[in-house]
């Protein structure tokens, strides 16, 4: 059977029992999910998510109608993970925060690597995503003002490192699962070097439009 609940609940008056059960179930199905499409990926069979999280399939199509359901509200809480980091870097004073923010962003990725891709085409226009990239917009300008970031980095370079890191994790993350640090870092590194950054111009704000989901 799954371990006790790892997404605290809100504190609140205590529940009956049969709501403290529904919430322990929802955890119980969540952590399940989590460890079975870490396992499988998207194709994983909500009979086996039931089984790992010691209920009965019928008790987890109560709650989600189906594996979209149950996935989407993976990704739900995902990228509330990632709204906090969001949050906490822009809290950084200077230009460190896009950094930490990264740093943060790769670990998540990281502790979904088999449906990292997920968190960003899923709910990708979600009022959650949109704020999240407004603050990697807000950070990579802090960044550059500050000085932390060579003066030429743009936040359509920002936004494939994103992407790059996102892919990585899911290639490397059984094998490897420490090489997306390595990755930031030489790329942090490149992206603070003095000089030209590259021969190549970065995604115009038009092209990048086009890969971001429109409202």
């Amino acid at each position: 059977m799954a371990s006790e609940p790892s997404v605290s609940a809100q504190a609140g008056p205590p529940s009956p029992p049969g709501r403290r059960d529904a919430v322990r179930n929802y955890h119980r199905v969540l952590n399940a999910a989590r460890e079975v499409l870490g396992e499988s990926g998207a194709d994983a069979g909500m009979e086996e998510i039931a089984a790992r999280a010691g209920v009965g399939i019928g008790t987890v199509y109560r709650r989600f109608a189906n594996k979209d359901a149950l996935i989407d509200e993976l990704v739900r809480l995902s990228l509330c993970e990632a709204l906090a980091e969001a949050r906490q870097a822009l809290a950084c004073p200077g230009g460190d925060g896009l950094e930490q923010f990264l740093r943060g962003l790769g670990a998540l990725f990281a502790a979904h690597a088999k449906y990292a891709h997920l968190l960003l085409e899923r709910s990708a226009d979600s009022p959650t995503a949109r704020e999240i990239r407004a603050a990697v917009q807000e950070l990579t300008s802090r960044a550059l003002a500050a000085g932390t970031l060579n003066p030429g980095v743009t936040i359509g370079d920002v936004m494939a490192l994103v992407w790059g890191m996102r892919g990585l994790t899911e290639t490397t993350g059984e094998v490897a699962p420490g090489t997306w640090q390595r990755f930031l870092d030489i790329h942090l590194a490149g992206l603070r070097t003095p000089g030209p950054v590259s021969a190549t111009p970065s995604m115009s704000a038009e092209q990048l439009a086009e890969l971001l989901p429109r409202p």
